[in-house]
């Protein structure tokens, strides 16, 4: 018995097909996705934010928002490094603790 892997694997030729979920319309996605949720929150295994929580995401997702268009705005410097995203979490912290 031969064990040598024979197949053609040069993937050039062929795009990569999509499958699972990436193949589905988002319609049907959203309807999947939907029952899985439904079911999660029936088992009680579901994530439910407290108001606090929602309100530090939110206010996360703010900052970085403003922070985004800001440097737009200032010519396109692009996205921080990781080291400047570290430096300001931190600072973000900081600044809660006072």
């Amino acid at each position: 018995m031969n064990t040598e892997h024979t197949e053609h694997t040069d993937h050039s030729e062929h795009p990569k097909a999509r499958r699972g979920f990436a193949a589905m319309s988002p319609q049907k996605q959203r309807e999947i996705a939907s029952k899985g949720g439904k079911a999660a929150h029936a088992k009680g295994t579901a994530h439910e934010w407290t108001s606090e929580e929602a309100r530090e995401a939110g206010r996360k997702g703010g900052m970085a928002s403003h922070r985004r268009r800001k440097e737009m705005d200032q010519g396109g410097e692009g996205s921080p490094s990781v080291n400047e995203e570290t430096e300001r979490s931190s600072a973000d912290q900081s600044d809660d603790m006072r």
